[in-house]
């Protein structure tokens, strides 16, 4: 039977659970540092395939295919990558160096090497770039040309302002799944934490309290304050939006 207990499973989280601020803290630098690393990148490739260039296509489709590949697959190729005798320390020996990335008890170690990671994936992200690119009107870039504008301020003066919103549905979307990331699960030690909860992710922590400990209530509570930050989080970026570009629509 269950039992209704009100604001104890809050109480308890914000108060007595010793993990909880530790798991915000990895969540947060992960997602306000991932999200601008992961969205510049995108963008820069997206601009780079954009040109027309004969056989681009050929680069896209070697950007995009990683994509393909199932997340729990990537995270396991990755894993044996930046393990002590992967590829990735094999490589730092030849400069007499060696990280543990993923078994590093320090997060801003640990952490960085998801950043790393996340760069594999970027050609999902570029494809909405090229959709936002093709939007732009032809006309726009002529009429630049003929003033004597060059690429870098065509660049600067027409396709950022003309991407905008798309530049700012991608930090939205891409700031609600950072926040629930939970691919440590599928490479990281002790159960997806990492060493010394170097890499203990808040949906991790969601997972352990609703399916491990089978304590429904506290996850749901867990749940319920992440919906909570995310709704504000949200609200915020569109209260900020008005500032980014003006649309019909504002």
């Amino acid at each position: 039977d269950y039992i209704f207990n009100g604001w104890t499973n809050y109480k308890h989280i914000l108060t007595k659970n010793r993990d909880f601020w530790g798991v915000v803290g990895n969540t947060c630098f992960y997602a306000f540092v991932s999200v601008p690393i992961v969205l510049v990148s995108s963008y820069l490739i997206a601009t780079l395939v954009n040109q027309k260039v004969k056989g681009v296509g050929i680069f896209r489709v070697v950007y995009y295919l990683p994509c393909v590949i199932p997340g729990v697959v990537g995270g396991l190729l990755w894993k044996d990558i930046f393990s002590q005798n992967g590829i990735f320390n094999q490589f730092l020996s030849l400069f007499g160096a060696h990280c543990d990335f993923f078994e590093s008890g320090n997060k801003f170690v640990a952490i960085p090497s998801i950043f790393l990671m996340n760069m594999w994936g970027i050609g999902g992200g570029m494809i909405l770039w090229l959709s936002a690119f093709k939007s732009i009107p032809a006309q726009l870039y002529e009429a630049a040309e003929i003033d004597g504008a060059g690429k870098v301020k065509c660049f600067f003066n027409i396709t950022i302002p003309m991407s905008a919103p798309m530049i700012f549905f991608n930090v939205v979307t891409m700031l609600i799944g950072t926040l629930q990331y939970n691919g440590t699960l599928t490479y990281a030690p002790n159960g997806g934490e990492g060493k010394d909860g170097s890499l203990f992710m808040y949906a991790v922590l969601i997972y352990e309290k609703a399916f491990q400990e089978l304590s429904f209530g506290y996850a749901s509570a867990l749940a319920w304050l992440l919906l909570v930050f995310v709704l504000a989080l949200t609200g915020l970026l569109f209260f900020l939006r008005r500032f980014m570009y003006s649309g019909e629509d504002n």
